[in-house]
């Protein structure tokens, strides 16, 4: 590695820790104060705030297009999933909470900023935990707030979208929540995808990398009809995906 890309390295992930410690203080004396109702926007705020410096600190800079859903309602947002930094980019332009691997949880810093965040953990592996987030994504919908869900369930290389989870499309027939799906693409030349490596590992190469560029296309939202079927709705809503993400990569590459 060079000196300019391991100066680069440690002077980002000093300064993401730094950052992360700084701000999650804030955030908890700020819930601590706030009255009820008032935590969920203090909440998404914080999030936001976190999510954009936290990018401009990596070099990740956003292409974004298409129609954001209407605040105040239920969304069950659907995506690709190709790097860790999805979770950032989604977080920033919806809000909401983020469905994430259990693991996700014991990661040094991103772990602590996710538990506060409200993140909902699932382990895939565990059919009891898969069921319990399931119930805990359609009560956040039926409180009219957003969820993020990655229904491919772990990253994976290139723009095929792979067969997508039914759990998060029972949660949002239940509840009556509209669906977003979004396509995401990063740069070709990109190395913010997350390729199977360790988290510490994966930190370290992205922090070291050139800045790069993520489209982020957004698809009208699926009315959802009682009617339908969960199947029915998880297909329709993998075929927007995998429509949208080459949408992205038109934009990201081409564009």
């Amino acid at each position: 590695m060079s000196a300019r890309r391991s100066a680069r390295r440690v002077a980002r992930t000093a300064g993401f820790g730094g950052l992360t410690a700084a701000m999650l203080p804030w955030f908890l004396a700020l819930t601590g104060l706030a009255r009820p109702e008032e935590r969920e926007d203090v909440t998404r705020r914080w999030v936001g705030a976190w999510c954009s410096a936290s990018l401009s600190i990596f070099g990740v800079r956003v292409i974004a297009r298409g129609p954001m859903p209407a605040p105040g309602l239920g969304h069950l947002v659907v995506a690709n999933h190709r790097s860790t930094a999805d979770i950032l980019v989604l977080l920033r332009a919806f809000g909401g909470r983020v469905v994430s691997r259990a693991d996700l949880a014991t990661w040094p810093i991103v772990g602590v900023a996710a538990r506060a965040a409200g993140t909902v953990f699932v382990d895939r592996a565990d059919a009891a935990s898969g069921a319990r987030t399931v119930r805990a994504i359609g009560s956040r919908l039926a409180e009219r707030s957003t969820v993020i869900v990655f229904p491919e369930g772990t990253t994976f290389p290139g723009d095929d979208v792979r067969p997508f989870r039914a759990g998060a499309f029972v949660a949002a027939l239940r509840s009556g929540a509209n669906v977003v799906p979004v396509g995401l693409a990063y740069a070709k030349d990109s190395q913010a995808a997350f390729v199977g490596e360790s988290f510490p590992a994966h930190l370290s190469r992205v922090a070291a990398a050139d800045p790069s560029r993520v489209a982020m296309c957004v698809g009208s939202p699926i009315v959802v009809d009682s009617k339908m079927r969960s199947s029915d709705l998880r297909d329709l809503a993998q075929a927007q995906v995998q429509s949208l993400v080459r949408d992205a990569r038109h934009l990201v590459d081409g564009g």
